[in-house]
Formats: C-alpha cells, structure tokens, sequence
C-alpha cells in the first residue's frame, strides 16, 4: 500500500461528491469533519470540481481526492488543484502510470479479475470495486478475494448505510465509497446540517464493525 493512503483509508469510509456549484465545497468539507470523516473524493463529473478541490485543499483538517479521473491530463489537472489522492472508475495503464511517475496515491477501478491482476503487476494491492452493486455486491468481493489475498477493495458504487455494513465485515475490504453520505439533493440544498449527521451515522457505523 502506498503510505500516504493509510490516512485515506483511517476512517474506512470515503464520501464521495459532485459539485456543480463550488462556492458549496468548503461547506461540504466542513460538515464531513463535524461528523467526523475527515476526507472528500470530488469527481471530475463538472466544471466546479478544480475550483472545489483547491478550496477544499486550503483546508489543513481534510484530505481531498479527485475521482472519476480517466485520463493523465485530468491526472496533472486535480493534483495542479490540490488532490491528494487519484480514484479511476477503471483500470487505465497511462493514468496508473502518471500517478506512479508522479507520486501521487492512486486507487484504480477494477471490474473483476483481469483488471485486478493487471492493477497488481503495477503493485498497487488498494482497488476500488466499481460498480460494486451491479457487479455482485459482498458476494463479488468475497469470491475475488479468494485468488487475490494481498488485494484490499474499496467497493463504490450503490453502496448504502445497509449494503456499507455489509461490505466493512468483509476483511479484504479496506474501505467504502460513496454519495449515501452526501446525497446530490441535499448537497444542492446546503443542508450541511444533514451531511454532518449522515457522516457521523458513518462512523458509528465503521465502529460496529471494528473500526
């Protein structure tokens, strides 16, 4: 594992945002740390994830990632912002490969065993599950975990507070992604209030599970 992911991955639970309205972003941030989840993804899914970043990033109390990155050039992008760590929603050889050149923590995508043995000739051993849902849920984590030992996943996508329990009592997963925690809706709202409690509901929910 790549050092600087230890602090990422602490709290075993990775929320993740899209902002279409940077001005929200330290809100947000700020409210993940009331609850006690010191760490944002922010995807590259619109035009205020740069501005969102770099706001974020002048913060000293929250570690900020950008997601959805599937090129090199989006890559320079986040990290010129203030990312300090890379999630890809697949496995991309030329963006793996910036990331190591450049140092960057980076957690690729995999979609089943093919990608994942192509993630570990690069030795990266922390991989994100996506979609974990559609792909199986627990039960997909579980078989692959089987072959591939040394792998630790972050299953993202469709987790829920429900699904979440279900995944952290798997011990090859060293964490879960996703918007459960910060909900579009209530982001667009600034209902920042809600996002702290949903956060702490998280934690709460990691310490069950032995956090």
């Amino acid at each position: 594992m790549h050092s600087r992911l230890d602090s990422v991955l602490a709290r075993r639970v990775i929320p993740v945002v899209t902002l279409h309205d940077a001005d929200s972003a330290d809100g947000v941030a700020a409210a993940l740390l009331r609850g006690g989840l010191p760490i944002v993804e922010i995807t590259f899914r619109s035009d205020a994830a740069e501005q969102a970043i770099a706001t974020i990033s002048s913060r000293a109390d929250v570690h900020v990632g950008a997601g959805t990155i599937i090129d090199p050039e989006l890559v320079d992008r986040a990290v010129a912002a203030g990312a300090t760590f890379i999630v890809t929603p697949g496995f991309s050889p030329p963006v793996v490969e910036r990331c190591l050149e450049i140092g960057i923590p980076v957690i690729p995508g995999v979609g089943g065993a093919t990608d994942i043995m192509s993630a570990l000739t690069y030795g990266l051993t922390v991989l994100k599950l996506f979609p974990a849902d559609a792909l199986g849920g627990p039960k997909t984590v579980k078989a692959l975990s089987a072959p591939f030992p040394t792998v630790q996943f972050v299953p993202t996508g469709g987790v829920t507070t429900d699904t979440a329990r279900d995944y952290l009592a798997i011990d090859s997963v060293a964490a879960v992604g996703g918007s459960w925690i910060t909900p579009p809706k209530v982001v667009a709202s600034h209902e920042f209030a809600a996002i702290e409690r949903l956060a702490a509901d998280a934690v709460a929910l990691c310490a069950e599970n032995g956090q």
